[in-house]
């Protein structure tokens, strides 16, 4: 599937969920996951963060009940039991991670400026 399809789909699941997604995670799905069924980065600590592609996005938002408990974060990605998120209050490209365990009940941690800074 070509950027511009993904970027389709991509839109579709902004007006789902009613939501628009950040610019630099959109970029970040169309051009670097497309449509990968497993697409892992290595952050700073060495940790390898599955990150979802736009297929999976909704279904494990679903699986985790995300927006049930917090309802301004969309899950992107994982390790584990440590989920990362963007927020989708702000429009920001800001990452977040937390536990999935916690969800609505701890605050979540920045890691990055955005998907593109996990890496670094």
């Amino acid at each position: 599937m070509d950027k511009n399809d993904i970027l389709e789909e991509l839109k579709r699941i902004e007006i789902s969920l009613g939501v628009e997604l950040p610019y630099a995670y959109k970029k970040f799905l169309s051009e670097e996951v497309q449509d990968k069924e497993i697409y892992e980065i290595d952050n700073s600590r060495g940790d390898s963060i599955y990150i979802f592609n736009y297929l999976d996005l909704v279904d494990r938002n679903g699986v985790y009940t995300v927006q049930n408990v917090e309802p301004d974060y969309l899950l992107i990605g994982q390790d584990g039991d440590l989920g990362y998120f963007i927020s989708l209050k702000d429009n920001s490209d800001r990452i977040y991670s937390l536990d999935l365990g916690a969800l609505g009940s701890l605050e979540m941690n920045a890691e990055a400026e955005d998907v593109y800074g996990l890496t670094h």
